[in-house]
């Protein structure tokens, strides 16, 4: 029961993450399902299972607040159905021994991209109204969904970024449009995990404690992406995932690091996650108060209509 209660305080401060921010509830939670030794193919099974909820729910509030651009949702979530499919399968035929490194890596260089992208660069707010192609959109949904299956997480630190730094769409929509196309995302790969794995190694208890804690962030998620700083926010995931990753791996058949090493390299991580933070909160600040204290996304400007989508 305690594990229970433990995974649900999980999948509901993940999602608040994750609707917020656009990523980080498939990563969140993966990470935690290998660090209590669920097998990485069931693990990820086990998220896109609950995904499928914490998606709906979380697609409907942001519908209600007006965060989704329809469009997006169906020009990069189609692709990525077939993209997680893929990946799921992939993920399902290798061996356990093989698989949790791998996904382990998959998720470092995910954390590694979201500190990164989060404390160094701001967001990208010049060409908003300027259309979004389908030749832009597929590969990156069918890159996304491939990455998301294999590593248990990786549709929004892939597409929520892509499309932050295209700069054409209000930062709000973007999360909102990622969040709501992950919908076809999780169904696509829990379909494939279940035809290649059955139910083996699935906890559908644990699969109901996630998704009951998603479903409850799901809204106040939606209503917080008007107002917290996504800089902030972003390094602090990407640390989170960063250490649990790293210290999965030092502790791996692949590296086996002798204790010394992983406390000292840990206590950099640490050193380095805390600079990360400080630095966005200082921007954050800094652009705050160019921007006379508000801290609410810019507004969308109308698409121009000589340019086609």
């Amino acid at each position: 029961m305690r594990k229970l209660i433990l995974l649900a305080i999980v999948g509901l401060g993940a999602q608040l993450v994750d609707g917020s921010l656009g990523m980080a509830y498939g990563v969140t939670s993966t990470t935690l399902l290998l660090a209590i030794g669920t097998n990485p193919a069931a693990a990820s099974a086990t998220v896109h299972l609950a995904e499928i909820g914490t998606t709906l729910v979380s697609g409907a509030s942001h519908w209600r607040f007006g965060n989704v651009d329809w469009p997006v949702v169906l020009k990069i979530g189609l692709p990525g159905a077939v993209g997680a499919f893929a990946g799921a399968t992939f993920l399902a035929g290798l061996d356990t021994s093989v698989a949790a490194p791998v996904m382990s890596l998959i998720l470092l260089a995910l954390g590694v991209y979201v500190l990164t992208r989060f404390t160094v660069r701001g967001l990208r707010t010049d060409r908003l109204g300027h259309p979004l192609r389908k030749r832009f959109l597929g590969p990156l949904g069918l890159f996304a969904g491939f990455v998301d299956a294999t590593g248990g997480g990786g549709w929004g630190p892939v597409g929520t970024p892509a499309i932050l730094a295209s700069g054409r769409l209000e930062p709000r929509k973007v999360i909102g449009s990622i969040d709501t196309s992950e919908f076809l995302v999780s169904a696509s790969a829990s379909l494939a995990f279940l035809l290649a794995l059955g139910s083996q190694g699935v906890n559908f208890a644990w699969v109901l404690a996630l998704l009951l804690g998603g479903a409850v962030a799901a809204p106040i998620a939606a209503w917080l992406v008007r107002h917290i700083p996504p800089r902030v926010l972003g390094s602090a995931v990407g640390g989170i995932i960063i250490l649990t990753n790293t210290r999965t791996l030092l502790r791996s058949d692949w590296v086996g690091a002798p204790d010394q090493t992983r406390y000292a390299v840990y206590a950099a991580l640490f050193v380095l996650w805390g600079a990360a933070v400080a630095y966005s909160t200082r921007a954050h600040l800094a652009e705050r108060q160019l921007t006379g204290g508000s801290t609410r996304t810019p507004v969308e400007q109308p698409e121009p209509a000589s340019e086609p989508a």
